[in-house]
């Protein structure tokens, strides 16, 4: 009789560990999934002399003990004998520098008004950044941090870059990027802007030596980063809703309660919240019916991305934005 219990103990146990296996292959499998999904997105729309561009950078610096690259944009019109403004542009999960340059399109800006722009890779295959709270993501995420410091200090001492006037930027996952630098490098960067972001990093993490401006874009429709909150519980990730997590951010900025209802520009509706400590205000644009995309950059593949908005220029505002939020001391 104790042989038989022990057998059934043995087989019972066999059982959980069979059933544990199986919920670990189904979650990664969706990590594939969604991995697949992703590089589709970026890629699908660009044609294959493009894709071949993927890993063109022209620059490369060791930071944290690894090889970090690049790509840098010094426009004609830079005038070294000016303190130039820096914009730092990072890409989504699964995308890479030059993809950032094509749909960001900053480099036309940069010619006009004589600005210097980088645009860094991520890291892994594919390429991201590390932007969660996880114990497991807290040491990628601060060589990720140190990387751009690090990109900084180089840029600084090779170019008359304005300390005061240096921006970060980015789509999606390098949107979540670019609001990890706000709370982890406040004292260097002066403002940021999020597109179609994701919002992993923990509000108990975020400490800023100083409040940073934020200008957001998300469509209501963004099939990867809803815009009402969620992501599938299977990926063990929660995205909050944009509306919300932007009003917490008024809030940590020290805003008014009642923002500024904006013009609405066709399908685009914009908030403004102002009357924030150190001018470090917060606008959110939302695209009613936008999907994952760069507004303004008709690139993506609809049917996999969603509606993109022309009714904005999400770089134009953004760099609107910008020269009006330069950093001030408190």
């Amino acid at each position: 009789m104790f042989a038989g219990s022990l057998e059934r103990t043995g087989y019972a146990e066999c059982l959980t560990l069979i059933q544990l296996a199986v919920e670990i292959m189904k979650k990664v499998i969706i990590r594939i999934v969604v991995a697949i999904v992703a590089i589709l997105l970026l890629v699908s729309f660009v044609p294959a002399s493009a894709y071949y561009k993927a890993n063109k950078t022209n620059g490369e610096i060791k930071s944290s003990g690894q090889n970090r690259k690049y790509l840098l944009y010094v426009p004609k019109t830079y005038n070294p004998d000016k303190p130039t403004p820096l914009i730092i542009s990072m890409h989504g999960f699964a995308g890479w520098p030059v993809h950032q340059m094509d749909v960001s399109r900053w480099n036309a800006l940069a010619d006009e008004f004589g600005f210097i722009v980088v645009y860094p890779a991520g890291r892994g295959l594919p390429m991201y950044w590390r932007t969660g709270g996880s114990p497991g993501d807290q040491i990628g995420l601060m060589k990720d941090v140190t990387f751009i410091s690090d990109l900084i200090d180089m840029l600084q001492a090779e170019y008359n870059i304005d300390p005061a006037r240096i921006y970060a930027n980015g789509f999606s996952n390098g949107g979540g990027m670019s609001f990890v630098l706000s709370c982890k490098l406040a004292d260097r960067i002066a403002a940021i802007g999020i597109v179609s972001g994701t919002y992993l990093f923990p509000w108990d993490e975020c400490n800023p030596s100083r409040p940073v401006p934020v200008i957001v874009f998300h469509g209501t429709a963004d099939p990867f980063i809803p815009y009402d909150g969620g992501l599938p519980k299977e990926l063990n990730i929660y995205s909050p809703a944009i509306p919300a997590w932007v009003d917490e951010l008024s809030r940590r900025n020290g805003c008014n309660d009642h923002p500024l209802e904006l013009h609405a520009i066709q399908e685009v509706l914009g908030l403004q919240y102002t009357n924030c400590t150190a001018n470090a205000e917060v606008v959110l644009y939302t695209v009613v019916d936008g999907g994952h995309s760069w507004p303004g950059v008709n690139a993506m593949i609809e049917q996999i991305a969603g509606h993109t908005t022309m009714a904005i220029d999400a770089t134009d505002v953004m760099w609107e934005f910008f020269q009006t939020h330069p950093q001030t001391e408190n």
